[in-house]
């Protein structure tokens, strides 16, 4: 399937579950993806930061697209960043050939200038091939790389294989803005933006002109429910029930413990059997965990769906 040019709705980020002892949940891949599918994603991403990508060998990050993409009708976007292209290229040809619709790529740490940045991905886009449809994925929190709004029009006019933006940046509204005026005006072409931050500004990135939500949030299906409802011009509904889920949405968005936390929620709802992170990762701790069920219980008082 192909990532269609209007992308919008809610591309779940999938973690990648595990048992307790390191190996892939094949069962539990099954099972999450058809929560994802019913919950009313337009697409999934596999293999993402927070899928833990970088712990698992080539072989394995094949299969688990193999097993996701047999199982949907949505599109696929894969995850294939890596330290140097020809293990971009490797993965990158595998996936497309087990059905993905499209790769994401992160900059690396060490660009620092708007020419090396544009430079990279027209490097990447030729290394993958420029008939393959990528997305950008701009999180500088993470990555350490500045994408002005005038980088990410560059990378977009030079590669016709730009796809999609993955928005990230934080604060990053005005270039929501910026980006959507450049397309009214005609200087450049439409690009489906959809936003990362575990959803903290989704609210007011739908209003700013984003498509939708690109993120792995323990409750995708509020998601799916925010982004319909903002599209709908209801805008109270959709803030009303952002803001009741915004607490734990907070909690989960701590850099280190934030992978735990999604993972034992959907673990508590049924989705994945275990938790467990593969090494290097730790647990959440029993006070972390309170805080968390604590969390839920509150929530529950207005969204049923977290009565765990």
């Amino acid at each position: 399937m192909t990532l269609p040019a209007d992308a919008h709705g809610v591309y779940v980020i999938a973690p990648t579950p595990f048992h307790p002892d390191g190996r892939v949940d094949d069962g539990s891949i099954d099972r999450m993806t058809d929560f994802f599918v019913q919950a009313g994603v337009t697409g999934i991403t596999v293999l993402g930061q927070l899928g833990e990508a970088p712990k698992m060998t080539h072989e394995e990050s094949v299969a688990i697209v193999r097993r996701v993409t047999a199982r949907v009708r949505v599109p696929v976007v894969v995850g294939v960043s890596a330290p140097g292209f020809a293990a971009m290229r490797a993965l990158t040809q595998d996936a497309m050939a087990a059905g993905a619709s499209a790769v994401m790529i992160a900059p690396p740490n060490t660009l620092r200038t708007d020419d090396a940045i544009a430079g990279y991905y027209r490097q990447a886009s030729e290394a993958i091939g420029s008939d393959v449809p990528f997305v950008i994925q701009d999180y500088p929190l993470t990555f350490s790389v500045q994408m002005a709004p005038a980088v990410i029009r560059r990378i977009v006019q030079e590669n016709p294989a730009c796809a999609m933006l993955k928005h990230e940046d934080w604060p990053g509204l005005d270039k929501i803005s910026q980006l959507r005026a450049w397309e009214r005006d005609g200087s450049m072409r439409h690009l489906p933006i959809l936003t990362g931050n575990n959803a903290l500004f989704l609210d007011f990135e739908m209003e700013r002109g984003a498509d939708g939500a690109n993120t792995g949030y323990c409750f995708p299906d509020m998601l799916v429910d925010v982004v319909r409802l903002s599209r709908d011009g209801r805008r109270d509904d959709a803030h009303d029930l952002f803001d009741a889920h915004l607490p734990l949405i907070r909690y989960e968005q701590q850099p280190g413990p934030g992978l735990a936390v999604r993972k034992y929620v959907l673990m508590r709802r049924g989705i994945i059997a275990s938790d467990a992170l593969r090494k290097p990762g730790a647990a959440l701790s029993a006070v972390a965990r309170a805080e968390v069920d604590y969390l839920l219980a509150r929530l529950a008082r207005t969204d049923p769906r977290a009565r765990v």
